[in-house]
Parts: C-alpha cells; structure tokens; sequence
C-alpha cells in the first residue's frame, strides 16, 4: 500500500491555472498533489552571444525553490553567492525539454526565459516544473502570435514529465516525498504526445534495477504523460 493509498500507476491530483502572473507573457500555476509550482515565460530580445546572427530563437529556465517550500527552511542561494549544481541540471533539464518541441528557426532572434518557482515541495518538483512550463510556452507564444511578432506557432508538440519509482519492490507512478525519500529506484521522464523520449533520469538508491523493472516504469510513465498531455489541452481549449 502506498503512503497516499494511491494504485500503482495512479498520479496524485494534477491542475493548471493559468495567467496567474500580470505582467508575464505567459504564466502557470501548476499543482502535482502538494506540489506547487509557479511557472513564467518571458520574452526577451537579447541572445546568447553565440546564437547571434543564425536566424533562430532559445529558450532557457531558470529554478529556484522558496526557502519554506519544504519542512525546514532552506537558504536562498543568492545568500550563499553560488548556484547549486542541483539547481544548474534542473535549469538545464528545462529548457532542453522544451527546446525539444519548439521550432526555434520559427521564434525567430528572440529569447523566452522560463522562470520556475516551487512554492511548496512534496516531491516531483522537476516533472511539476517541465510540465506547467510547456503550459506558460504555449501562452506566451500565442501572445507573440496575436501581436504578429512571429508568423506560425513555433510549438510543435506537448511534453510533460513524471517521476516513476520502485517503492516496496513495486513499480509506482508519480511518487511523493514519503515515496521519494525512501525508494529503492528513482526516475523521472520526460516525453512528447507524440511518443517520443526527451530525457530519462535513473538512479537506484539501494540495490540495482532490472531492464524488466525499467520497462515496467516506462509503461506506468507513458501513461501518466499521456494523462498531463491531456489536462494540458484541456488547459489551452
């Protein structure tokens, strides 16, 4: 029996609230469970110096968790003058995620910065994030698309991402922090609608999993994105 008396492949309640930020081009709410996540997309028109020129856009994330997102409180990290290198992969997780489904020639030389702030934390914080961030990308660019500044949506496919693990020797879905912190393997996926694979991060925590166990929590991961891709166009309908 899970802590949350969840089934085996059964996620924890999952919403977007969109707009919540005034001044954002595009921004998100979004809750896994007690999971919350803040999400903004903002358009900029500078560039990384090496992207100048080529004709196309970028989009990058940044990630930070509120210092009581958790039980204790957490420092912020520009108190301690250094990013985390925690902090520098999920950043980096972002963005790739979504560069991933964004024609970036079609952006055209501009920048979306993804800011991503967990406001609580039960878990999940990656997969929350990538997942309502792909939801605040879609507003802003149908900002840009209302104002003419880009001719066609640049987006071409959902993506959304879950975490998976072998909790008590079973394969489970979306796990929590109960879960998280006492499971025997950890992942996390991040798919497209479309069946494609953006990313898998594996670690076994205790003894190492089989290839069996990996397909078993690719197949309850598949299903929970395809559940995510559908609350995310019901979102933007």
């Amino acid at each position: 029996m899970r802590p949350s008396k969840r089934a085996a492949n059964e996620m924890r309640a999952v919403s977007f609230e969109r707009g919540v930020m005034r001044y954002a081009e595009g921004s998100c709410l979004v809750k896994f469970g007690e999971t919350h996540v803040l999400v903004s997309a903002t358009l900029e028109e500078r560039l990384p110096p090496w992207l100048k020129g080529q004709g196309k856009g970028w989009i990058t994330a940044e990630y930070s968790m509120l210092p009581r997102a958790t039980h204790d409180r957490n420092r912020r990290e520009s108190s301690t003058g250094k990013v985390s290198g925690r902090t520098q992969e999920i950043q980096r997780l972002i963005g790739r995620s979504l560069r991933t489904v964004t024609d970036l020639v079609a952006l055209g030389e501009k920048q979306i910065t993804i800011d991503c702030d967990v406001l609580q934390a039960d878990g999940g914080t990656r997969t929350a994030a990538i997942t309502g961030a792909w939801v605040a990308l879609h507003d802003c660019l149908s900002w840009m698309y209302s104002r003419s500044m880009v001719r066609q949506m640049p987006l071409t496919q959902h993506v959304a991402a879950v975490s998976c693990g072998i909790y008590k020797e079973t394969p489970v879905l979306d796990l929590d922090y109960a879960e998280d912190s006492s499971a025997e393997t950890d992942a996390n996926f991040v798919m497209t609608d479309k069946g494609g694979i953006v990313e898998i991060q594996g670690t076994a925590e205790k003894t190492p999993f089989t290839q069996e166990e990996l397909i078993s929590l690719l197949t309850l991961a598949r299903g929970g994105v395809d559940h995510l891709v559908a609350l995310q166009k019901q979102a933007i309908a």
